[in-house]
């Protein structure tokens, strides 16, 4: 819980996030009508504002309770997160600035139009598009979560009623979010990323400095993360899905530590959320530049993951996370150390950046998709659709994926989101071949690379489906040979195979 100066300062802040995102709409004023005014803020962000805006994409809410969440439960596996963020810059830094150049040359608004242009398929295109906006609801559903988790912490001791009063405060701030982004487009969104991230740098910089000072720093935590495993050991407990092996996993598991580490470098970016940042960025140069720092999120990235392992040395904290669930207490711990280790209004402070990490990257996602439903599923069958017509339609698609999530996430349990979220993944890597190495070539096969983009889908959702022996989402690691190797990996294998092999006819025409 937080006191009074905790929940001013909370609301306080929120009303500014609030402000900004209409402001967005009288800020570097262009024709909202058109669509890429609308959706890629004219392509006019410069180089810090397009880092503040794709790094939006990085610090999600999902990602500041996930990532220490689960070096909390289960240690060294989670920690990929750290090396991927620093490899998914450098596959940013190869393909964004090309497919930047293109866009600006040839008039794309997404990837799938590239994808349109380049291999003459409205077909491949539209399957892209498809993939891209099936992939992004459940990331949106994630930020929800994360949302949650702060405000769960919030209301604790307040009300007997925590989950409707959740319930009514997400839908109010996800009305705010639907009407900011329909009226100022990703403008407002930009300018609440700057402050956003902004608030998220602040609060990384004072949990770690403030814990370990306070509780002992890390060789406490440790101590303390060992003894709670061996008393859940005691008691039969299983904690998740692993058991604690903080830094030093397995040799099974160090393979799925690698397989997801790679797989998720390449599939951060084919997201269209990430490329919709991306193309936003006022130049080719710019763009680059502003991935070229994109590394610094990776660093304060590495140290938020270690505050998951600096939970278990504030017993506050721990006795604050025993009023939740054992198998969701990880997504509480982070909202819980800033609860207890900070003074009310910093807390506030770290909550709220917590909780506008979700309505950001949500913003952004909906956006990206709203441009996918009607530039590659809807004009193709509309080709006479006027300018102010697909830009009407965008806005008002963007509204409608923001509460699909939101009502996704009031339907489904958290767990089975988050599972869905790493199928997600695993569906968005299969668009690499179409959209990354379409950047390279259009020597390739537009049926082959359908067929490839079809059967990696498939068979990534069969071996999931396997690995889960046919019951609900536990894992997405397919067991093999001794070896936890993961699905996304095999799937795209697969694709690959597909994609090159009924290619070799149509590249030997050529």
């Amino acid at each position: 819980m937080i006191g009074i100066d905790g929940w001013a300062t909370f609301i306080v802040l929120f009303v500014i996030f609030t402000f900004l995102g209409f402001y967005g709409a009288r800020w570097r004023r262009g024709d909202l009508s058109k669509l890429h005014e609308w959706a890629l803020a004219g392509r006019r962000l410069g180089v810090f504002l397009a880092w503040f805006l794709i790094g939006a994409d990085v610090y999600t809410a999902y990602t500041f309770v996930a990532v220490p969440s689960g070096i909390f439960a289960s240690g060294a596996l989670y920690f990929f997160a750290v090396p991927y963020v620093a490899t998914t810059f450098m596959v940013a830094m190869v393909t964004m600035p090309r497919l930047w150049q293109w866009s600006r040359e040839r008039g794309y608004i997404t990837a799938a139009d590239m994808v349109e242009d380049r291999f003459s398929s409205k077909t491949l295109a539209a399957l892209v598009a498809l993939t891209g906006i099936i992939a992004e609801l459940p990331y949106i559903a994630l930020q929800i979560i994360g949302m949650q988790a702060v405000l769960g912490i919030m209301l604790l001791g307040i009300t007997s009623n925590v989950k409707l009063v959740t319930d009514i405060a997400l839908t109010v701030s996800f009305i705010i979010l639907a009407a900011f982004t329909f009226t100022s487009g990703l403008r407002g969104v930009t300018l609440g990323a700057v402050m956003k991230d902004a608030l998220i740098f602040l609060s990384v910089i004072t949990l770690i400095v403030v814990v370990p000072i306070e509780f002992g720093g890390f060789s406490s935590a440790f101590t303390a993360a060992q003894s709670f495993s061996a008393a859940l050991a005691a008691k039969h407990v299983a904690w998740l899905s692993t058991g604690i092996e903080y830094m030093k996993p397995s040799p099974a598991l160090e393979a799925g530590y690698t397989t997801i580490w790679i797989g998720s470098t390449f599939a951060l970016f084919l997201y269209p959320h990430s490329i919709n940042g991306s193309l936003s960025a006022s130049g080719k140069k710019e763009l680059a530049l502003s991935d070229a720092l994109l590394p610094i999120y990776g660093i304060g990235l590495a140290l938020l993951a270690l505050l998951g392992l600096l939970v278990y040395s504030d017993q506050a904290a721990m006795k604050l996370l025993s009023n939740f669930p054992l198998s969701s207490r990880g997504i509480y711990s982070i909202p819980a150390l800033a609860v207890t280790a900070l003074p009310g209004w910093l807390a506030g402070v770290v909550l709220l950046g917590i909780f506008v990490g979700g309505l950001v990257p949500a913003a952004i996602m909906a956006i990206a998709q709203a441009n996918l439903l009607t530039r590659n599923i809807i004009k193709p069958f509309w080709p006479q659709i006027k300018p102010e017509t697909e830009t009407r339609i965008s806005k008002w698609a963007s509204v409608i994926f923001k509460f699909i999530a939101l009502g996704f996430v009031f339907i489904v349990p958290a767990t089975y989101a988050i599972q869905l979220q790493l199928l997600g993944g695993i569906i968005i890597l299969q668009t690499l071949p179409p959209v990354f190495l379409g950047l390279i070539t259009n020597r390739l096969n537009r049926y082959a690379l359908t067929a490839g983009l079809l059967a990696g889908i498939a068979s990534g959702i069969y071996l999931v489906e396997v690995a889960n022996k046919f019951k609900a989402l536990q894992t997405s690691f397919f067991h093999l040979g001794g070896y936890f190797i993961w699905i996304g990996l095999i799937a795209l294998s697969i694709n690959l195979l597909i994609a090159v092999i009924f290619s070799i006819p149509t590249l030997l025409r050529k």
